[in-house]
């Protein structure tokens, strides 16, 4: 395997180039994000949080659905508009409560199809669909899920938060396949009982109320790196990571692997005391664990394999949350 092609293919991943314009909306809304005094952590987490007393926080997120996906298959549309909001709470060592949604209809070929695929999300997922708003004569289909959630307020697995020395966990539920329409979607969900997929979110928030993270995220559009990284700018950190330690299923190869958006997958940092406790608790929910690299101080993520290391994203030069 070449590892500078590797590399070079990360960094020029669709999934990782989209994310530069966000700077631009977080700049611009920067000076409203707390504007109650009751917002508890940083804006550019996976969800935002309120303070709502007793030690309990809100935990709020949205998503937006990529129009390509809606328009190659509106089911699988509406049914990951559910998967990404759950995850983006658990991901958060929150409870997901509930969602709701606002879509807007050109096409009556998608609708029931969405909707469809709504429904049968909030089914394997466990969360209800309370509301929402809906544009029957839209110019373009387009849907956006907003979800809220519960946590306990010194509980919260942020971004902001790894520490040098801390170790890099990644955490994936290897049993899936890649969906047959979108060979970067890693699907873990869909087949499996419902049961599990519950308890898989379950899982995460039982370590979070254990303290045993310092940071985390949800493996989203930029990939395992990808997002590792976007937790290493949020934390002002970097990370040396040996690409073979990653858990991966033996049917993919690495760059196909290294850009997919898994139904259950996971960025964790943690104090290497804690690391055994979080893998073996994770093993016994289908979500395999491995200990990758090491959290440092110079904003940038090397990538190891074998004798060769090389720098995948440099803070200085080539942020995810800013163009370079």
């Amino acid at each position: 395997m070449n590892l500078d092609n590797l590399v070079k293919s990360i960094k020029e991943f669709e999934g990782v180039t989209r994310k530069n314009s966000i700077e631009t909306v977080t700049n611009i809304l920067d000076e409203v994000y707390n504007i109650s005094g009751n917002v508890i952590i940083e804006n550019g987490d996976d969800a935002s949080a309120i303070d709502i007393g007793n030690n309990q926080a809100i935990l709020f997120a949205a998503d937006g659905i990529w129009e390509k996906l809606i328009e190659l298959n509106p089911y699988w549309a509406g049914y990951c508009s559910v998967l990404v909001n759950v995850n983006d709470i658990a991901a958060m060592g929150g409870k997901p409560l509930a969602m709701v949604n606002i879509l807007s209809i050109n096409n009556a070929e998608f609708y029931e199809d969405l909707l469809s695929g709504i429904k049968d999300g909030c089914i394997k997922f466990g969360i209800p669909m309370v509301g929402g708003h809906l544009h029957p004569d839209a110019e373009f289909t387009s849907l956006g899920v907003s979800i809220i959630g519960i946590a306990q307020k010194d509980k919260i697995i942020t971004s902001n938060s790894a520490n040098v020395g801390d170790k890099v966990i990644v955490a994936i539920d290897l049993d899936g396949a890649p969906h047959e329409q979108f060979a970067l979607n890693w699907d873990t969900t869909y087949n499996k009982d419902s049961t599990l997929v519950q308890n898989q979110i379950t899982a995460i928030q039982n370590l979070a109320e254990k303290d045993l993270f310092t940071a985390g995220k949800d493996i989203s559009n930029p990939g395992i790196l990808g997002t590792l990284e976007m937790l290493l700018e949020s934390s002002k950190k970097g990370a040396i990571v040996d690409l073979e330690k990653i858990p991966k299923n033996s049917n993919i190869d690495w760059e196909q692997w290294l850009k997919s958006y898994p139904g259950s997958g996971f960025v964790f940092t943690s104090k290497e005391e804690n690391c055994k406790e979080i893998i073996d608790y994770l093993k016994k929910f289908s979500i395999e664990s491995n200990v990758v690299g090491t959290v440092t101080d110079d904003n940038k993520l090397y990538l190891t394999y074998e004798d060769e290391k090389l720098v995948v994203f440099n803070q200085d030069i080539n942020p995810v949350f800013k163009s370079s």
